[in-house]
């Protein structure tokens, strides 16, 4: 029997977080989308791991005993100094791929800079693969950090397998142009045998990118080059679906769920659960909020809205801004509207732990997801399976990689302020039996197409079993 290829994967970030106390290294596990995807490709067969894992205390020996530790669970560092983190990671990936990817132009800095920075660091982590990789090894590259690392990878092991798939959206060709360095980036992609994408739309505008910048020649799903064929396609991402589920069916959580539904009496719960950052759409969504209490202040004793916001990208200003933003609009609403018993937003500012998160899908009535713009968005599709008893309303944004899949949920454009209130409006007043009706149908869709559905197509497609 052959043996079953090796996988090595690669990121910008390890799945793991490194810390230490006093002179003890612990290691824990990452709680990001892309580790818990590829947890079970990790399990079932060989793989190896290639990623940053964070900033580190200097010295060759902390080096060297956290080489042994990462060893033992088939991890490899990649190692940034501070220039090439700020270069590559804050300068370009955040400040300028980022917003233009997502749509949000206006993001932009006025100097876009880190280009030279990206371009290294993209090379270094291509020298790590090509040092590790052995002939009949798959090289799976994830995400908008390694646009370039493809091409590199290319030139550097012309036989190899490699697979690449962006874990945002990729934007219409006008916007994509946006970018000085447009055409070196899709030919970075382009050293792909295949590119994967979140929906259909977005392999659609990878493609007509290529054609109308490159020149290239393009079918539906493939761009024919000098000898070679790229394949494009849509492999929606999905969640570690049972797991979810069988959390919110656990003793720890149902008890804190028991303990917020006390806590809310009579009112109905209305959540939401976003990292911060200014493509959530976290102010126009307060702004709809601020829209139903004008209307009718009695909805502030009625419905609990609770927002949670995981800390993010701190160091960037923008983001840094918006947390300002964010508690001045909920400091004013719940002045002009709460009462001496309780106020109508819960903003609450920090990291929680998993039961705690899976707590809050529980126990909530309304879920509320409505990114400006999102490659995926894996929150609703958590709240989904975590909804055990069929019950529950999802309010999404039409702009979510999430809404093809999940045309049941109550769909919202996140630039109208008063149609969100409206959408927010209709599901906090569903009945009963129309919440069933659609909570049944995107739970199955949601337990079907699970993340180990998408590793088994992606890989699939790449011409392996998973």
């Amino acid at each position: 029997m052959n043996e079953q290829p090796r996988i090595i994967l690669v990121s910008n970030r390890l799945p793991v977080t490194v810390q230490f106390k006093g002179q003890e290294m612990i290691l824990g596990q990452s709680g990001g989308g892309l580790a818990t995807g590829l947890k079970g490709v990790r399990s079932r067969r060989g793989s190896l791991w290639i990623g940053w894992p964070g900033e580190l205390p200097s010295g060759s020996q902390v080096r060297a005993e956290l080489e042994h530790e990462l060893s033992k669970q088939s991890l490899h560092p990649v190692y940034l100094n501070r220039a090439e983190q700020k270069g590559f990671y804050e300068d370009y990936s955040n400040a300028a791929v980022w917003p233009v990817f997502h749509d949000l132009v206006d993001q932009l800095p006025l100097q876009i800079a880190g280009w030279d920075m990206y371009r290294q660091v993209n090379e270094k982590f291509a020298d790590a693969v090509a040092a590790t990789h052995h002939d009949g090894d798959v090289i799976w590259v994830n995400d908008y950090h390694l646009l370039l690392a493809p091409q590199m990878l290319r030139q550097l092991l012309p036989k190899a397998r490699i697979g690449f798939f962006l874990h945002i959206p990729f934007p219409a060709t006008e916007i994509f142009r946006v970018l000085p360095q447009r055409a070196q980036l899709l030919e970075g992609l382009l050293g792909a045998d295949l590119i994967g994408f979140h929906t259909q739309v977005f392999a659609d505008s990878f493609l007509a990118a290529t054609r109308d910048i490159l020149g290239e020649r393009v079918t539906s799903s493939s761009v024919r080059l000098r000898g070679r064929t790229v394949r494009v396609g849509a492999f929606p991402m999905g969640i570690d679906s049972e797991t979810w589920e069988n959390r919110a069916r656990s003793t720890p959580v149902a008890k804190q769920v028991l303990s917020m539904m006390q806590d809310a009496g009579k009112r109905k719960i209305v959540v939401g659960i976003d990292r911060l950052d200014y493509t959530k759409g976290l102010p126009r969504r307060i702004a709809a909020i601020e829209a139903l209490l004008q209307r009718d202040p009695s909805i502030a004793e009625k419905v609990r809205f609770i927002q949670v916001t995981f800390p993010s990208r701190e160091r960037i200003e923008s983001y840094a801004g918006l947390r300002r933003q964010l508690n001045e609009m909920v400091g004013r609403i719940n002045s002009s509207y709460g009462s001496p018993r309780s106020q109508p937003i819960h903003l609450v500012m920090r990291n929680f732990g998993e039961d705690e998160v899976s707590a809050l899908y529980s126990a909530a009535d309304i879920m509320t997801v409505t990114p400006l713009r999102d490659g995926m968005n894996l929150v609703c599709k958590e709240f989904i399976a975590s909804r055990i008893h069929d019950d529950g309303a999802l309010v999404l944004s039409e702009f979510a990689g999430a809404a093809a899949q999940l045309p049941e949920a109550v769909m919202v454009n996140p630039y109208d302020t008063e149609g969100m209130a409206d959408a927010m409006l209709q599901a906090i007043e569903m009945p009963p039996a129309e919440q069933r009706q659609r909570m049944r149908v995107l739970r199955q869709t949601v337990m079907q197409t699970d993340v180990h559905y998408w590793t088994q197509t992606f890989l699939g497609a790449l011409g392996i079993e998973a």
